[in-house]
């Protein structure tokens, strides 16, 4: 596991401080691009040393796997959005008057969250992040502290953008970003367990973030040190929320079976995860 965070990260951050080392025109955009792929084709490339061909064949078969109960997806599509309108409505107690709301139309966030999904858009991402890195993770250390490891990890292989110039996260408040980030890969693993596994409401759930966050932004106006904390009411808030969101997706998770790694095989369990994947669906389960 240790080497899957490795690769990553040093193949993301090179080819991130590359791209900022050149003009915005060119090949820029395309080293963003494939920095931000790298969780997951790093995961890729290690399940097919490791597990072979059919493990491999698991690991894309999260990616499509749709066949999941609709209020998965109505909990990812609308997660963030319930957080953020309530924060609004506890900012409007706390400060006397409304947060400023974003100007994108809900209609533009929702097709922008629904393409990014079809077209794969968070794929890169939740194939090494959510597909790989958790089932290794949560065999170790339980699926609880794994979500928070990996939130940790996650968070943090995205530190480079507090630092160019170009992205929405220049010089705002790291040590926010980690506690938001961390509290939201609960929630990631919690969907993911409960769903057996399946990527695409994970993605889903992703896109949504991404695309509803700035209902109500968290952004500090103005904000000149990464490493400062943030005077975000909005931010603080949010975090509060996420966390106590967070604690009740940590009790949940006790009840959840355990995530299957790419190899299709829980420790203690030798069925073949077609085999359970079925039983689990003739129950009724979730």
């Amino acid at each position: 596991m240790l080497t899957y965070f490795v690769l990553t990260y040093v193949i993301s951050w090179t080819l991130w401080f590359a791209a900022s080392a050149i003009p915005a025109s060119g090949p820029h955009g395309l080293l963003i691009l494939l920095g931000t792929f790298a969780p997951g084709l790093v995961a890729l490339g290690l399940t097919g040393r490791t597990a072979g061909r059919a493990g491999l064949g698991a690991l894309l078969h999260r990616l499509i796997d749709w066949n999941v109960s609709v209020r998965w997806y109505f909990f990812a599509i609308s997660y963030i959005v319930v957080i953020k309108l309530i924060v609004a409505v506890l900012y409007r107690g706390v400060a006397g008057a409304w947060p400023q709301f974003g100007d994108t139309p809900s209609y533009l966030m929702l097709a922008a969250t629904l393409g990014s999904t079809l077209v794969g858009g968070q794929a890169g991402e939740e194939a090494g992040w959510r597909g790989y890195a958790l089932p290794g993770l949560a065999q170790r250390f339980g699926l609880g502290w794994a979500s928070i490891i990996l939130g940790v990890l996650w968070a943090t292989w995205h530190l480079p953008f507090f630092f160019m110039p170009d992205a929405d996260t220049f010089r705002q408040s790291f040590t926010l970003y980690l506690l938001q980030v961390t509290a939201l890969s609960v929630a990631f693993a919690w969907l993911c367990a409960s769903v057996r596994g399946s990527l695409v409401p994970v993605m889903l759930l992703h896109a949504a973030v991404n695309n509803t966050k700035d209902i109500v932004p968290s952004a500090e106006v103005h904000a000149t040190n990464a490493w400062a904390l943030s005077h975000s009411i909005v931010g603080w808030l949010t975090v509060t929320l996420l966390w106590l969101a967070a604690g009740y997706f940590l009790v949940r998770m006790r009840r959840l079976p355990a995530l299957e790694p790419a190899t299709g095989i829980v420790l203690g369990d030798a069925r073949p995860s077609a085999t359970r994947a079925q039983q689990h669906r003739d129950s009724g389960g979730h």
